[in-house]
């Protein structure tokens, strides 16, 4: 792609101009008076001051986000899409988009008010909705030609804009002044709306400074530029503001009447206060909504073009012209600008453009200080704002929001998630680190140490399983066996262990892990893959088993497949020895080679009463049938006795047991005859069930091969058995 030079712009003209001019706008001109004569000047001042606070907050969080990454174009969007990734950048940069399009349609709106005030009488009244089209035609134009005319312009516009104040301050003051109420009547308040109403129509004032952040992209130092230039602003739109509603409300020269009359037709209050009337201040406020518009045009193109680049909208309106403009997303924005026209008059737009402004402030606060909460190390701002200042601000929006319209601020959040389920469902992801992994990452750090703290107890335990097996995408069977005992109830990690050199088998161990991960995604299968380098095969298992988890959430039951060789079981054998002593449950399953049936609808667990291994066998089961796939199996709790015994003392023993632990099951005394063995007891009743449990021994040292022998014996023949050992926490002590 070929790359067109762009002129850039400092502090100055590229974010204080537009964001002062853009401040010192429409609402100055032609509702300042309104809201005057509707809340008084004391309500007025009140007014100022909350909107300013809710900026100067937000503006303070995004200079603080904006000098600690480099910026982009897109100004407030680049921002959070940046730091909360794409889904919730697109949720808050699609309604900032249609912000700042809707600011371009206010501001026409204000200029052909404005311009209504010279209307010929003769002509009939002034079409104001066909004006403020022509002016959002002629401020596209321009916007689309070149970034540097439009900021070039605001130059001249800004004198104009000042010389207007000055005249207005001189001919209050030097006029008589009027003794009036700080604040105005409950009626009149009412009348205008209420005080939240009149908030709303004022609020688009004090955004401008969004205009400069908006430039983002076509700064040579936005790190600079952007703190400087919006925090100047809004102290310098700040101060305007506290002034001008006293300079209008103690000036006799105009009436309460005329201060709240905003009738197109009517002249501006303001020509009847200020020194030379509207010779002095129609240039003024012309100049005041037109930087406005030419700094909302401009922003939102940008806003859209990134928007673009993303993905988030037509590729086409990435593109620029020769000279580095966005000139498609110009055209277009200036196309639903045109067409908001319609909603028809300032008050209305102005309510609109204050909802999603306010939404636009709540998030970028929440940026700030959700960056500041997580302690990510790569957040190093130069200028640094407490967490609690952003919150307090983000908190605030949401309050004024609420306010100012109830029903508006649900359709704002609820768009807003909409829009954020619709792209996280489309899995956008972006090439860039994004605050989210500093919140999982402080809430994991949080619980871990929560949990490290709480003392250990059976009923807080959790299967926690650590499954050692090769070349898993051949034994998916048993991958899904011990997921089906997690039941995402704790914590599953599959791994391998590849013997050899690290240096050497590095590389593959890397591999491996890739393709365990998308095997058990392929699956369905919630869990960590891992694969490890070991020098010695059978002392990695005990090397990774003592190793594996952290703080609390570490690896309570170590699971291993039925192996394959009989030297490897002997061995196996010998770690079932050392993980109890380190207090590591162990299961050793051996799946069905027939497969599965889709619905399984019989466990069968044999209990000896003397290993302690019952408790673990009776909750797997009961985790088991958790699992839809599993929801119709019966229970059944079966036990040997020797001919001889109590049969019915053994059947209240193990009643009152499956009571305790409130599984429903049943239970089968079986009586021993002397020409079966044990084995072929079990064989017999347990060869129509779908799974099997046996408890595990621990062999003494030496008698490994005997014991290993008489478990292949065990499991010859049988349905998917599953070999438990619980050394746990848990151990003898049902829960």
């Amino acid at each position: 792609m070929v790359q067109h030079s762009q002129k850039k712009f400092g502090a100055f003209l590229g974010v204080f101009t537009p964001s002062l001019l853009t401040i010192l706008g429409v609402i100055m001109y032609l509702r300042f008076g309104w809201v005057v004569a509707s809340v008084g000047v004391g309500g007025a001042l009140l007014i100022v001051v909350i909107c300013s606070a809710v900026a100067f907050i937000t503006a303070l969080s995004a200079a603080a986000v904006a000098t600690n990454t480099p910026l982009g174009t897109g100004g407030e969007y680049y921002l959070i899409s940046r730091s909360l990734g794409l889904p919730i950048g697109g949720a808050i940069g699609i309604p900032l988009y249609l912000c700042r399009v809707l600011s371009v349609t206010l501001y026409c709106f204000g200029l052909a008010e404005a311009l209504a005030m010279i209307w010929p009488a003769s002509w009939g009244a002034p079409p104001l909705p066909y004006l403020a089209v022509a002016f959002i035609f002629l401020t596209t134009v321009i916007s689309g030609k070149s970034a540097e005319v439009s900021l070039k312009l605001q130059i001249p516009l800004m004198a104009l804009v000042g010389l207007s104040i000055v005249a207005l301050a001189t001919g209050s003051l030097s006029g008589p002044i009027r003794k009036s109420e700080v604040f105005a009547s409950p009626e009149a308040i009412a009348a205008a709306g209420g005080f939240w109403g009149v908030l709303a129509v004022y609020f688009p004032a004090i955004t401008g400074f969004n205009a400069g952040i908006g430039m983002s992209g076509d700064l040579k130092d936005p790190q600079r530029a952007i703190p400087k230039g919006i925090l100047g602003a809004l102290a310098v739109g700040t101060l305007v503001y506290l002034i001008v509603p006293v300079l209008l409300g103690i000036s006799e020269k105009a009436t309460l009447q005329q201060l709240a009359d905003i009738r197109p037709e009517s002249r501006s209050v303001w020509t009847y206060v200020a020194v030379g009337g509207a010779l002095l201040v129609l240039p003024g406020m012309w100049a005041a909504i037109l930087s406005s518009a030419f700094g909302s045009i401009l922003a939102g193109a940008r806003v859209l073009q990134a928007l673009a680049r993303d993905g988030l909208s037509p590729r086409v309106l990435a593109r620029t012209s020769r000279s580095g403009q966005p000139t498609w997303a110009t055209w277009v924005s200036g196309a639903i600008a045109i067409a908001a026209a319609a909603l028809g008059n300032l008050n209305t737009v102005a309510l609109v453009v204050t909802i999603f402004f306010l939404t636009l402030y709540m998030s970028i606060n929440l940026v700030a200080a959700t960056e500041k909460l997580v302690n990510d190390p790569s957040y190093r701002p130069t200028i640094r704002v407490p967490w609690a200042l952003s919150l307090l601000g983000a908190a605030g929006n949401l309050a004024l929001m609420f306010l100012i319209s109830p029903s508006g601020c649900v359709i704002a959040i609820v768009a807003s998630f909409l829009v954020w389920a619709y792209l996280r469902q489309r899995a956008l992801e972006g090439r860039w680190g994004d605050a989210w992994a500093g919140v999982w990452g402080s809430l994991a750090r949080l619980s871990l140490r929560k949990l490290a703290k709480r003392p250990s107890d059976p009923r807080s335990w959790r299967p926690n399983i650590l499954l050692l097996a090769n070349g898993i995408e051949q034994r998916a069977a048993l991958a899904r066996m011990v997921a089906w005992f997690n039941q995402n109830a704790g914590i599953l990690t599959v791994c391998e262990l590849l013997t050899g050199k690290v240096e050497e088998n590095e590389p593959l161990a890397h591999t491996r892990r890739a393709s365990i991960s998308q095997f058990l995604q392929c699956e369905g299968i919630s869990a960590f893959a891992e694969a490890h380098v070991v020098s010695d095969f059978e002392q990695g298992v005990i090397d990774v088993a003592q190793s594996s988890g952290v703080g609390g959430l570490r690896a309570n039951t170590v699971a291993f497949g039925w192996p394959s060789q009989p030297r490897r079981l002997e061995a196996l054998a010998a770690n079932i020895r050392t993980l109890h002593h380190l207090g590591k449950s162990t299961l050793i399953i051996r799946p069905s080679p027939v497969g599965g049936p889709s619905q399984f609808e019989r466990i069968d667990i044999w209990w000896g009463g003397k290993e302690n291994c019952g408790d673990l066998m009776l909750l797997l089961a009961y985790l088991l049938t958790l699992n839809p796939l599993w929801r119709r199996a019966k229970i059944t709790l079966r036990t040997i006795i020797a001919a001889g015994q109590s049969q019915e003392q053994m059947a209240h023993e193990l009643a009152a047991l499956i009571a305790s632990v409130r599984i429903n099951a049943v239970y089968e005394v079986i009586v021993q005859e002397k020409s079966q063995s044990v084995f072929e007891v079990i064989h017999s009743r347990s060869a129509g069930a779908d799974v099997v449990f046996l408890g595990l021994m621990v062999p003494q040292i030496g008698q490994e091969v005997e014991y290993c022998r008489r478990l292949e014996e065990m499991v010859d023949g049988m349905p998917t058995t599953v070999l438990v050992r619980n050394s746990g926490l848990f151990s003898g002590r049902l829960l």
